[in-house]
């Protein structure tokens, strides 16, 4: 088993939403890796890195991320966060939401330290959306962002 993962989340359906499918595509392009047509399907095996890709993350995600030492969260964020990419550390804290299908990586986190003792190396790679209208493709300037967050990617990946 590899012992890094990166898992992107978000709706590709809802255009800048998905900018981690994006974000994901383009990693495996550049370590010439196969990737996917489609977010729908999975990402093929490799001996390097393991790709994941979901709508939502989920609590049975926990036993998922549980064997790996580092794993990297893509997401998509409003501006609510301080810079148009930005790549944070996580760390284990739960965290209550008022939604009933909400999970954040801390929350994940915590979840995978409570259930199975210990937890990975976390990062979070947010990539900020412009436009969430019902279309797969990303607004041009989400898109324009993909090359600097695959950047950060790789510079953590080396690390």
């Amino acid at each position: 088993m590899n012992q890094t993962l990166v898992i992107g989340y978000g709706n590709p359906d809802r255009q800048d939403d998905g900018v981690a499918w994006h974000v994901l595509h383009a990693l495996a392009a550049r370590l010439e890796l196969p990737a996917p047509d489609s977010y729908e399907d999975a990402f093929p095996s490799n001996n390097r890195l393991d790709f994941a890709f979901t709508l939502q993350l989920t609590p049975e995600m926990a036993e998922e991320i549980a064997p790996y030492e580092r794993v990297c969260f893509v997401d998509a964020h409003t501006g609510s966060i301080a810079g148009q990419v930005q790549l944070v550390p996580v760390e284990t804290q739960f965290q209550h939401s008022p939604f009933t299908h909400h999970l954040t990586p801390q929350s994940l986190l915590s979840m995978c330290q409570t259930l199975y003792g210990k937890t990975p190396q976390a990062v979070l790679l947010s990539v900020r959306g412009y436009q969430f209208e019902f279309e797969r493709q990303l607004s041009p300037e989400t898109a324009a962002l993909v090359p600097e967050a695959l950047e950060l990617i790789l510079g953590w990946m080396e690390k």
